[in-house]
């Protein structure tokens, strides 16, 4: 029945429609009923509803059976604006004998949808079937699906097959399509040896390869194509120069980036708004605002990108309040302009700002989160510890319906991982049945950072029983895992085993977690000799590791070699400086502490506030050193007093150690201690979070050992959990007592 919105195809009931004879060879060979009045409206149709009368119209006369009839409505059904692959794939399925055309329209159709192994599946059919061979119109499409699904074995296979047909072998159609494919899947000399060995090549086969080597990461290599380009008088056109302007913008090429700008105004090149978008990102990305700002003032059209693309270059400079104002004016507010504010607060380390977006995302309703929406805003809550909105987002996954895909899985596990709650990570893994190398290495990340080294490798040996290879990153976190528990030896035989059994050669951050592993463990002079027989130059990281040890341990001497290092490789690292600068104060060295700071302050570096943070009831409340901000100041401070009185009641006496200052008085030493943000955050999450749930507190440097001590007395004294997670790692204070087992 027809419905308002449904046209019905003019089809006198009673007109004569002539009828094929079904044992005519035409049939089936040629295109005898080209002509036929139902063939000629397939291409009139405008909806999927039309062509099923047509379709019921042909069946009814015996149309249907003409191949060449039948290709027509499969074409229509399945490549036209209103297609339907699932009514098409159920048409081909009742044609008796298809045609080459069918085939290849199925074929094109799943190699842009989708579900493109569907495309590699209808090739492998047809050529079980044995009636058709594959054309210079079958292999483009499928060498088009093999790419999209990255499957680089069939797409060799089918490479041999076209080498053999000689018909197809030379066509540039499927020349262009196999070089799209092997740069597509990052076979890079694969595609550019087809490129050299092409008789003849077109402008689509140049701008494949100089696109292939830009978005493959060589830029110079796509640039040096492009010049050649130029040499043998090949005229590019506006796909060339989108290709070059993408090679210039991963180069940061500022210079060349305005000299191809000009270059396309100067050869008449057409112009477009997608290559306005592109000369507009180019300029954006190599950090000139001033370019992108007079293009974007004279783009007679500006579209949805064209905004995004000014958005993400100005808060990736960091002028938030200019990406605030491009999302103000923005004629549509889509999602994707959301997401690129909340991803530049998160990636720039401003968790709060990009909750806070994320939130009046919420509340205005101008757009519905996607899943980069929530990867963000999870990502953010983990940096500030902020379970409890995680968990909330967590629950609106659900509500939602929204796949658990690895993206999202990842996310909240390694949100819950860093939150504290490592319980609820694990079960969030548990509960997922599609896990890639990225949701098995989050969990062995977060295992790691809450000190429970053994079982991360448990976890990691389970993923290679699951068949799951590991990548650099897993290695990573498996190395941490073993520095944080003091499994030297188990550290040492998977570092050993990275190259000949796991493929991965070791780089640099994972001699640095090696030698992480030994300086905590002591054993600084096998971790010095490690540096000096690295076969790749140490980084900051190499050096950092050592520092860190040093400090540990009480090495000076080695100190002060490996901040000079460091200092050499970074000259703007305060870190180095403040590890130092400690080492010297808790030897009484405070000339040179004195020297130290001094030096920094010629340097213009300045050492990085402590900083702790506690989430009660979804507000997260933030405590510098001494801080006395806070609202509920008062009480914090009485209940500070009301703590020391219990300490010094129980015996405990401070750690003066950890006082890296020259503070001579006792008196001021102890409230140096006591003032330290994390102690702030205790006193106020003992006053604010119920004796049922835990305290938890994020801090952005190392804890202290004065506030560990205290931290294990409050659990006991208090009868209350306590969680603290540093730069480094987690502590969960129980009955007196922390997971770390006081190794960290």
């Amino acid at each position: 029945m027809a419905t308002p919105y449904t046209q019905v195809l003019p089809l006198p009931r009673h007109q004569h429609f002539p009828k094929p004879n079904p044992i005519s060879k035409t049939v089936i060979n040629d295109r005898y009923f080209e002509n036929h009045p139902l063939v000629l409206l397939i291409d009139k149709s405008q909806s999927i509803n039309q062509l099923k009368q047509i379709h019921a119209y042909m069946l009814r006369i015996g149309l249907f059976f003409d191949p060449f009839s039948a290709s027509k409505l499969i074409e229509a059904s399945s490549l036209s604006h209103f297609s339907s692959l699932d009514y098409a794939h159920k048409v081909f399925d009742e044609i008796p004998q298809p045609n080459l055309f069918s085939w290849n329209a199925l074929i094109r159709a799943y190699s842009s949808s989708q579900d493109p192994i569907q495309s590699i599946l209808m090739f492998v059919n047809m050529l079980c079937e044995g009636r058709e061979f594959p054309s210079k119109f079958t292999y483009p499409f499928v060498f088009k699906a093999s790419a999209k699904m990255k499957a680089i074995r069939f797409g060799r296979g089918l490479h041999g097959m076209v080498v053999k047909g000689r018909d197809v072998g030379l066509d540039i159609f499927v020349l262009n399509s196999l070089i799209h494919f092997y740069a597509d899947c990052g076979c890079l000399d694969e595609a550019y040896l087809i490129f050299e060995n092409m008789q003849t090549r077109d402008v689509v086969s140049w701008n494949t390869m100089i696109l292939g080597f830009a978005e493959g990461g060589y830029a110079d290599e796509a640039l040096k194509i492009f010049h050649r380009m130029g040499e043998e008088n090949v005229r590019p056109n506006d796909v060339t120069m989108m290709a070059v302007l993408s090679a210039c913008a991963k180069k940061l090429d500022l210079e060349f980036g305005r000299w191809v700008h000009a270059f396309i105004k100067r050869n008449g090149i057409r112009e477009s708004l997608i290559l306005d978008n592109a000369i507009l990102d180019m300029y954006m990305k190599c950090g000139s605002i001033e370019d992108a700002e007079r293009l974007f003032r004279k783009m007679g059209e500006k579209d949805i990108v064209s905004w995004t693309t000014m958005l993400v270059g100005y808060a990736r400079a960091g002028n938030f309040n200019a990406a605030r104002s491009i999302l103000n004016t923005m004629p549509s507010q889509d999602i994707v302009a959301w997401n690129a504010l909340i991803s530049a607060y998160e990636q720039s380390g401003k968790p709060k700002e990009a909750l806070s977006v994320f939130n009046e995302l919420q509340l205005i309703k101008k757009a519905e989160p996607d899943e980069v929406t929530l990867v963000c805003a999870l990502s953010a809550c983990a940096q500030l510890g902020a379970i409890d909105l995680g968990g909330w987002i967590h629950v609106y996954i659900k509500k939602q319906g929204i796949k658990f895909n690895c993206h999202l899985t990842t996310a909240l596990i390694d949100m819950y991982s860093k939150c504290g709650d490592v319980e609820k990570a694990l079960e969030m893994f548990d509960s997922v049945n599609i896990r890639d190398v990225f949701v098995w290495s989050a969990m062995i990340a977060g295992l790691a950072m809450h000190g429970r080294g053994k079982e991360a490798i448990s976890l990691f040996l389970k993923m290679q029983e699951h068949k799951v290879k590991p990548n650099s990153v897993t290695l990573i976190n498996v190395l941490c895992a073993c520095s944080h528990s003091g499994l030297v030896e188990e550290g040492r035989a998977i570092f050993n085993q990275m190259e000949y059994v796991y493929g991965i050669v070791p780089g640099v951050k994972h001699y640095a977690c090696l030698v992480d592993i030994l300086g905590r463990a002591g054993e600084l002079e096998v971790a010095e000799k490690l540096i000096n027989n690295m076969p790749v130059t140490p980084g900051p990281s190499v050096w950092g590791a050592l520092l860190g040890a040093c400090r540990l341990h009480g090495n000076l001497e080695l100190a002060e070699q490996a901040c000079n290092r460091l200092v050499e490789l970074e000259p703007e690292n305060h870190g180095a400086y403040v590890l130092l600068s400690n080492i010297y104060a808790k030897s009484g060295k405070w000339d040179e502490v004195s020297m130290l700071r001094k030096r920094m302050r010629e340097c213009g570096l300045k050492k990085e506030p402590g900083c702790s943070s506690i989430e009660v009831h979804s507000i997260v409340h933030e405590f510098l050193v001494g801080d006395n901000t806070h609202p509920q100041s008062q009480k914090i401070y009485a209940k500070l007093d009301e703590i020391a009185a219990r300490l010094k009641h129980v015996g405990y006496v401070s750690n003066k150690s950890q006082i890296l200052q020259l503070v001579e008085e006792e008196d001021m030493q102890e409230q140096a201690l006591n003032l330290h943000s994390e102690k702030l955050a205790m006193a106020f999450g003992l006053i604010s979070v119920a004796p049922s749930q835990p305290i938890r507190i994020v801090k952005n440097l190392r804890v202290c050992a004065d506030c560990h001590a205290v931290a294990k007395l409050l659990s006991k004294l208090y009868d209350r959990e306590i969680i603290l997670r540093d730069r480094y790692r987690f502590h969960h204070f129980k009955e007196g007592n922390c997971s770390c087992k006081d190794y960290w």
